[in-house]
């Protein structure tokens, strides 16, 4: 396959699941020879939250600032889509992959009658995500502009059935094994994610509440940061929970911690392809997760490889943990099947599906 010049075109490279997957993508096509552009709504300044390659070129526009007003909002939107345009005409790339909803849509707008072939992705269970309603009406008029909308599980893709012009694609995330050290195993049921109402952190905190005085040994570890931060250490303080409900910011070695925890716990309202859930696959933690609409039910097999328990139940989620605390041979056996997701969504693989949709 000839070199590509790649843009992806991002709101930024901060700590999210689909900035980890963008990182992932730029590293593995510079490495492999392509030319790679990573084009920002967010300042130059800003760090990536994950290790970039140093070949991949980055362009920062530094058009993130809110809108106070209607009007405001309709400026600054031109600006964006203006942003766009200049600078992809200034990279010149051959193909452009927008990721986030919004982020989409400014790309389609600002590459209308450039030429360029613009692949689009969804990132979450866009059904669980609505947008604004001028959002929403954008992106039905624009999407049928994209070569392909690029979705992480059929259900996801289901959302967009009869859309005119709208050709969707299953891609999920990649899943590279870690480098983590072979550590025994604690006590600890880990969590990840952004502390807000999506994640679920509070039924979660609710469902240890209620096994917590029969498993005295064991705590619970959250990982991120969010605007419900301080809700949730309230929660905890409420509950008697203070001691043994840590709040730990985000983890720069994430990987480290879900190989050092007994369990790992998916406690998300909705998802799109949770990428954390792997990851605790990956290196062996036996898992938990709500059986939401899209995610989960697409990545482990229930009782196999993982437990699935009624969604938005804090009873379900409690017993579900439960059940793994008190048969450390169970966790040990879901825990080493759970590896088998380095195989079904190798990185080769998933590479191969984008170079597919990108030709």
């Amino acid at each position: 396959m000839a070199p590509r010049h790649v843009a992806i075109v991002i709101a930024s490279l901060g700590a999210g699941g689909a900035e980890r997957v963008a990182t992932r993508l730029a590293n593995a096509w510079v490495d492999r020879g392509d030319r790679v552009t990573v084009i920002t709504l967010a300042s130059p300044a800003e760090p990536p939250a994950y290790p970039l390659d140093s070949r991949v070129h980055r362009v920062g526009l530094d058009v993130m600032s809110a809108s106070t007003s209607a009007v405001e909002a309709v400026v600054a939107t031109a600006r964006r889509v203006r942003a766009i345009r200049t600078a992809l005409r200034a990279t010149t790339p051959d193909r452009v992959l927008a990721m986030l909803d919004a982020t989409n849509v400014l790309t389609l707008l600002a590459t209308r009658g450039m030429g360029l072939p613009v692949v689009v992705a969804e990132r979450s269970d866009p059904s669980r995500c609505p947008l604004r309603a001028e959002w929403q009406w954008l992106r039905r008029r624009t999407y049928a502009w994209a070569c392909a909308v690029v979705v992480q599980t059929e259900r996801a893709g289901a959302f967009f059935d009869g859309w005119r012009g709208v050709q969707t694609r299953v891609i999920p995330n990649p899943v590279v094994a870690p480098p983590v050290a072979d550590v025994p195993r604690d006590t600890t049921i880990v969590a990840a994610g952004r502390l807000g109402p999506e994640k679920g952190f509070d039924l979660l905190i609710e469902a240890f509440a209620r096994i917590a005085a029969s498993c005295a040994t064991w705590r619970l570890v959250i990982h991120g940061a969010g605007p419900l931060e301080h809700d949730l250490r309230a929660q905890a303080a409420r509950l008697g929970l203070a001691a043994r409900v840590t709040l730990a910011g985000h983890a720069s070695d994430l990987a480290n911690r879900l190989r050092e925890a007994g369990i790992f716990v998916l406690s998300s309202r909705y998802e799109g392809f949770p990428n954390v859930l792997c990851e605790a696959m990956a290196v062996g933690t036996p898992v938990v997760a709500f059986d939401i609409a899209s995610g989960p039910r697409e990545i482990l097999r229930d009782g196999l490889d993982g437990i699935l328990v009624a969604p938005g139940s804090a009873e379900a989620l409690a017993e579900g943990m439960r059940l793994l605390i008190v048969d450390a041979d169970r966790r040990r056996e879901i825990g080493e099947r759970g590896r088998s997701v380095l195989e079904r969504y190798a990185l080769p693989a998933v590479l191969g599906a984008w170079d597919d949709v990108l030709h």
